[in-house]
């Protein structure tokens, strides 16, 4: 159950009643991310996201923030992604008033002070250490840059060193007052609260700022792929990170849903296919997957895995079969209700934690315009047959739109080509 409501600034708002549960969270989306960055300000959006808790005019320092929460034992936190920036506070439902002012404080009133910016320029660069550091953590960027390329899409959501070095405190004021308006932030509030209350005590911390509306546009990605790519980062490690995979469907597509059944069953548990012929016959892999990834325009069909570097040749032409046999024969009947009865388990899952709740709640409104409730997924899950399946396989496994990254000892590219066929 879910209620779609406005506050008196236009700003929407989602409430999601859990009655069975003691906690309640607030998440404040904004729809800015990486992708709406040019390429001399990639990673403004995440840098913003990083001093949106270092003061606001009520509170004038970073400590006044986080002992009010910690005092309270709330978790909070905030995420960048390619398409959303993000705000939580998660705390027991007699403190909502607590995150409703804290949430709308930052949102509304923060100072961006010169001293905070110049010195989270250091952790943030830290924060890229880390991930040049771990391939694991590394590889999704190196795939989309290479599937992506040459689009906003395959920049790193945390931007280069460079960006983060030189970005001005007037370049984030202006970023800031381009991007936080009304028509790009939702409100949500899931959890344990007053229902016949809820819109008005929301409405008293959110709806009372004036904010102008966003005209904005994302530059649409369209795939002009015509041969395979393969981007080899050389690094001295021991095991190999590979991501493999080519072009999928858009958010709103109803392809989404066989394609998902596909990914599935070739590698979305421990009795998929990949995972039994890479990981438990062959012992190839620690981790072998296989996902859907969805954008507002565009998504992205990819199998990973970490692999023995010195039976990559093997590993590799096992999930190029794998995926080829998929493509040519489909996949069984048994499959198909596993897959579904999957999916659909891990949809009443996500729905026992009110953050979970609110996120995927908020996300698809921001995103598409609209939302699906649980239900009507879990009814387009069930559609989902054999030939839809097939069909969808055979659409989006094509070798000429085939993207390869990896992050480990190699650097012949022609090596590579010859195994891709």
């Amino acid at each position: 159950m879910y209620k779609l409501t406005k506050l008196d600034n236009k700003i929407e708002l989602i409430t999601a009643p859990l009655t069975d549960s003691q906690t309640v969270t607030v998440l404040v989306m904004v729809k800015v991310g990486s992708r709406h960055e040019s390429a001399s300000l990639n990673g403004i959006s995440h840098f913003i996201e990083h001093l949106m808790f270092k003061g606001t005019k009520k509170r004038p320092s970073s400590l006044m923030i986080t002992k009010k929460l910690d005092g309270v034992g709330a978790e909070f936190n905030a995420f960048t992604g390619k398409e959303y920036t993000g705000y939580y506070v998660k705390v027991s439902s007699e403190h909502l008033n607590l995150a409703l002012d804290i949430l709308s404080d930052m949102l509304f009133n923060p100072l961006f002070p010169e001293k905070e910016i110049n010195k989270e320029r250091g952790v943030i660069i830290e924060e890229i250490n880390m991930y040049n550091d771990n391939p694991l953590m590394l590889m999704g960027d190196v795939f989309e840059e290479t599937l992506f390329d040459g689009h906003a899409l395959g920049r790193r959501i945390i931007g280069p060193k460079e960006n983060i070095q030189k970005i001005s405190r007037n370049q984030i004021l202006k970023y800031y007052k381009q991007h936080y308006l009304r028509g790009k932030i939702i409100v949500g509030v899931a959890g344990n609260f007053e229902q016949v209350s809820i819109k008005d005590k929301v409405n008293g911390y959110f709806g009372q700022k004036k904010l102008g509306q966003s005209s904005l546009k994302i530059d649409n990605f369209k795939s002009r792929q015509r041969s395979k790519r393969i981007n080899l980062l050389y690094r001295e490690t021991e095991q190999v990170q590979l991501a493999l995979g080519f072009p999928a469907v858009k958010k709103t597509s109803p392809d989404k849903y066989p394609l998902a059944v596909l990914a599935a069953v070739l590698g979305g548990n421990m009795s998929s296919r990949l995972f039994s012929q890479i990981r438990e016959k062959r012992g190839l892999a620690y981790f072998v997957k296989a996902a859907l990834e969805t954008f507002q325009d565009t998504g992205a069909f990819v199998v990973r895995a970490g692999l023995d570097k010195t039976k990559m040749e093997l590993a590799l032409k096992t999930i190029l079969s794998e995926l080829k046999k998929v493509r040519d024969k489909g996949i069984s009947q048994a499959e198909l209700k596993m897959a579904k009865e999957f999916i659909k388990g891990k949809m009443a899952l996500q729905f026992e934690d009110s953050t979970e709740v609110i996120s995927w709640l908020i996300e698809q409104k921001l995103l598409t315009g609209r939302i699906e409730d649980r239900q009507i997924k879990k009814n387009k899950v069930d559609q989902v047959d054999l030939k839809a399946v097939k069909k969808i396989a055979r659409q989006i496994i094509d070798f000429k739109k085939f993207n390869l990254a990896l992050i480990g000892p190699f650097e012949d590219k022609k090596y590579f080509e010859k195994l891709i066929k």
